[in-house]
């Protein structure tokens, strides 16, 4: 998939697009389907599926005191995209100027840059300066510009296992199951299981010595995290530069370690039966499968250990990984 960081970058013989326009912070259902119906469109048509998304968030530069956590990532969005099917990514680069560019003018720079001949956005999509754009002006503007547009619902309610659910997906649901501990929930609305990555970094040995050694990974600043609480899930290397590796079982904590006094907040994987594991500097993918239990603190340390053997137990059942 090719990437471009500015319109300026666009190459003037593309060629006729298909474009679907958004943030799309963690890439969730939702957007899956109208990014799936953006390819759908592009190859119907003969044309290059192209996504136009913006870094930073927009609410960053608009309201910077109420600024999401993320889902993701952009070139964790962009390999999603790009799995999705996608030709090409632009990302605008979002600031005060950008944010001031008036609906029209910004659907006239992206058409004579991207010559697109469809474009699908979510239904609730809106453009422009103070947001003033709307599906239905995006349709009045591709009947004067020569594309169609599709305004999707981003419901996607007969797809989940668990009952229907009472909202369309968007990211905000998707954080509030993650504020809930739910990350069951978040997964089934993402689409596949929610992650954390980062550098693995040198800790206070403590869970060596309690003989549970974790691969200790500092969130990302403004990135999401679940709950506080201990998690089952996988662990896998991407210091190779991909997302490849080999997932190990893992029990999961995330919090601020209340039982040594409480630390920076961060979130610890102690890969099952593994004590060989050399991880300092090794970049890593923490993915969460369910929530075992909430952060505790135990009354002696023998009982915060007798819980961690009993948690490992738990996680081995959820993940179905045998004793060895």
């Amino acid at each position: 998939m090719r990437r471009w960081d500015d319109v300026t970058e666009v190459p003037s013989d593309l060629g006729p697009t298909a474009v679907t326009i958004g943030v799309f912070d963690g890439v969730h259902r939702g957007h899956q389907r109208v990014i799936g119906r953006t390819v759908e469109q592009a190859r119907a048509h003969g044309a290059k599926a192209v996504v136009v998304t913006f870094d930073p968030h927009p609410t960053a530069v608009v309201r910077p005191d109420a600024v999401p956590p993320l889902l993701a990532t952009v070139d964790r969005r962009l390999e999603l995209f790009e799995a999705l099917g996608v030709d090409a990514a632009l990302v605008i680069p979002f600031d005060k100027e950008r944010s001031q560019q008036p609906a029209e003018e910004f659907v006239r720079e992206l058409t004579d840059t991207l010559r697109p001949v469809a474009v699908v956005v979510g239904e609730d999509f809106r453009f422009g300066h103070k947001a003033k754009g709307d599906v239905a002006l995006l349709r009045r503007l591709g009947e004067r510009f020569g594309f169609t547009v599709e305004g999707l619902s981003r419901r996607v309610d007969a797809e989940l296992d668990r009952p229907a659910q009472a909202e369309a997906v968007s990211s905000t649901v998707v954080r509030q199951r993650l504020e809930e501990g739910d990350v069951a929930g978040a997964n089934e609305l993402l689409g596949r299981l929610f992650e954390v990555e980062g550098t693995v970094v040198e800790g206070a040995h403590r869970g060596r010595e309690l003989g549970y050694p974790t691969a200790n990974v500092p969130p990302s600043p403004g990135m999401a995290l679940p709950a506080d609480g201990v998690y089952a899930g996988w662990l896998r290397r991407v210091d190779d530069g991909t997302k490849a590796g080999t997932p190990l079982p893992a029990a999961i904590s995330v919090g601020t370690n209340p039982q040594f006094g409480h630390e920076p907040r961060r979130v610890e994987a102690y890969v099952l039966d593994r004590d060989d594991l050399e991880l300092y500097g090794v970049r890593v993918v923490v993915s969460f499968v369910e929530r075992v239990r909430g952060q505790q603190r135990f009354d002696s340390v023998e009982a915060l250990v007798a819980q961690m053997g009993e948690d490992v137990e738990r996680i081995r059942q959820i993940l179905d990984v045998p004793r060895p």
